[in-house]
């Protein structure tokens, strides 16, 4: 098996446990994405764009979004394709956003409310996570 085009990235792991989520628990995914969806998140999803390190995260970021839109394809809601994107998204663009995935809701909350763009696209991952795991 060939290995993904992020397998390289610090974060390989946790897309890869994203990936997984996403593929096991497709409702989870959406209710997610559904709670979390709105400007702060829009505005969080433009910033980790513009934190793009080049062609080999272009490669990566390709790849993965190809990888988590097939994978959700199938149950064809795309508030799940969204919400594991946008932690997909954080995880490519920000090498030290993982450990927020571990964070408990109100720390995450707080985090939220200041704007932290890392936590607002990883916030519906780190709930999925937390109730699938």
């Amino acid at each position: 098996m060939t290995a993904p085009a992020w397998a390289h990235l610090p974060n390989a792991v946790h897309i890869d446990r994203v990936l997984a989520s996403l593929k096991a628990h497709p409702d989870k995914w959406e209710a997610a994405q559904t709670a979390a969806r709105g400007p702060a998140w829009s505005a969080a999803w433009d910033a980790a764009w513009d934190a793009a390190r080049g062609t080999a995260w272009t490669e990566a970021w390709d790849a993965a979004r190809g990888t988590a839109w097939g994978t959700a394809r199938g149950t064809a809601r795309g508030a799940a394709r969204g919400a594991a994107w946008g932690a997909i998204t954080a995880l490519i663009a920000w090498d030290d956003c993982a450990y927020m995935l571990e964070l408990p809701e109100d720390t995450l909350k707080v985090l939220r409310a200041v704007g932290n763009e890392q936590a607002l696209l990883l916030s519906a991952a780190a709930k999925v996570l937390r109730e699938t795991s």
